[in-house]
């Protein structure tokens, strides 16, 4: 795991920063479900084991936002940075689900900077990320996301 860690001051030449991967992380039944209550999808594909592996995956799989929820502690765990009075998740530009997460699955994030941009009282960071599965041979979600980081 090659994890970075920035100050605020260097931000500026950031972009091209690659980062990762994160440590794996198993995506539970427990998971599904309790973002399933979160958001109010209780989609038979995600919480119904027995409907499930009868379905098209063979047994249920993550919501696709659930595993781009997942992008934030991932993404934490391998990038951070230092001198920071206030951190903002602003967005994505783009995002892709690309490959369904199966219960039980094991996934992990890298990244890249692949942009910075001074704004009003700080700096935005594009940063290409990438969540893998484990085994798998297409990611499970490619996106493009911006943060903004104020000293």
């Amino acid at each position: 795991m090659t994890a970075v860690k920035l100050d605020y001051a260097d931000l500026a030449g950031a972009a091209g920063t690659e980062f990762g991967p994160s440590e794996w992380l198993e995506v539970t039944q427990d998971r599904i479900d309790t973002f399933a209550d979160a958001t109010d999808d209780h989609q038979w594909i995600h919480v119904d084991p027995e409907r499930a592996a009868e379905g098209p995956f063979g047994a249920p799989i993550a919501h696709g936002f659930l595993t781009l929820s997942l992008l934030i502690p991932l993404q934490s765990s391998v990038f951070d940075v230092d001198g920071v009075g206030t951190k903002v998740n602003y967005g994505l530009d783009k995002v892709r689900f690309v490959s369904p997460v199966k219960v039980g699955s094991r996934i992990r994030l890298s990244g890249t900077v692949a942009d910075v941009t001074e704004v009003p009282g700080g700096y935005q960071l594009v940063v290409d990320v990438t969540i893998e599965i484990e085994g798998g041979t297409k990611p499970a979600v490619v996106a493009r996301s911006l943060s903004r980081f104020y000293a």
